[in-house]
């Protein structure tokens, strides 16, 4: 059985991702940009582009990340990819529409010559209120993003280890053209950024634990397998009231997979028992390489 979203969820999700976007557009043109402070990623080599060439970030974003569409199109095929396109052009747009408001004076940034730390805990805080309701939605701006899932599902890395290390050479390579002052104001915007991403999401890379008890116990790990791409393990079990005989399903996935998770069991089996838990640490195929 394969599992579609209702087109009320994928509204939803589509509108979720544009209101993100342009909460994170808009923190990044009123208070990174104009304060010459940095990001991560792709975002952050937009911003290199524009502090040392003048090129707009609306352009460059859309450009850096056009070979990564390709990448991520042939690696997880056209369903997954979808959200992340949507939210990379719809992130595009919104950096356009700031920077026509701010070229026309319609829209004054928040620039400070003494209080940077202020302008750094603004922009941690609108940049990850958008980027938190981008990834609980199902999407993403794309970049880092997408050659951190590539990783994962080709060599095994963890997710947010590679986003890391990413997010480490980008800033770093700042250093050459920003004053460290600066840069070092934009590691606290980063973190910022990091912790309420985690919290509005539900922990975009950190992983819950499913046990399921359900009569379509096969079904259910056959669509877990093709939807989700995870691996399920059953085990055998017998009802101490009833005595009937039945399969207990088990599966680790990353907290952002939950709600998708929870609506396909719920698709196949809506009586089904489900028993979902905290996990601090994952270690092996799917998650982080042992």
């Amino acid at each position: 059985m394969i599992f579609k979203e209702k087109l009320s969820d994928q509204f939803t999700n589509v509108l979720a991702i544009t209101i993100g976007t342009a909460i994170y557009a808009f923190g990044l043109h009123y208070f990174v940009i104009s304060n010459e402070l940095m990001e991560g990623g792709v975002t952050g080599v937009a911003l290199l582009l524009k502090y040392v060439f003048n090129v707009p970030p609306s352009i460059s974003t859309l450009l850096c990340n056009i070979p990564l569409f390709y990448l991520g199109w042939r690696v997880f095929g056209k369903g997954p990819m979808l959200y992340t396109i949507y939210g990379v052009v719809s992130l595009s747009f919104f950096l356009w529409v700031m920077e026509q408001l701010i070229h026309n004076n319609w829209l004054i940034p928040f620039h400070t010559t003494q209080d940077y730390f202020l302008a750094t805990l603004y922009a941690g805080l609108t940049l990850g209120t958008g980027l938190g309701l981008v990834f609980r939605f199902g999407g993403t701006t794309g970049g880092s993003d997408i050659l951190a899932r590539i990783g994962n599902k080709k060599r095994g890395w963890s997710v947010g280890q590679v986003i890391l290390i990413i997010d480490v050479i980008v800033i770093g390579s700042s250093f050459l053209y920003l004053p460290k002052e600066k840069v070092l104001y934009s590691l606290v915007a980063v973190f910022v950024t990091s912790r309420l991403i985690d919290y509005i999401s539900e922990g975009a890379h950190a992983a819950k634990a499913f046990t399921i008890i359900s009569d379509q116990a096969v079904p259910l790990s056959e669509a877990i397998t093709k939807v989700l791409d995870r691996g399920v393990t059953l085990f055998p079990a017998r009802g101490a009231y009833s005595g009937n005989n039945k399969e207990v399903l088990y599966c680790v996935v990353y907290r952002h997979e939950t709600r998708r998770l929870r609506e396909l069991i719920q698709s196949i089996d809506s009586r089904a028992f489900i028993i979902i838990g905290e996990v601090h640490d994952v270690i092996g195929e799917g998650f982080k390489a042992q």
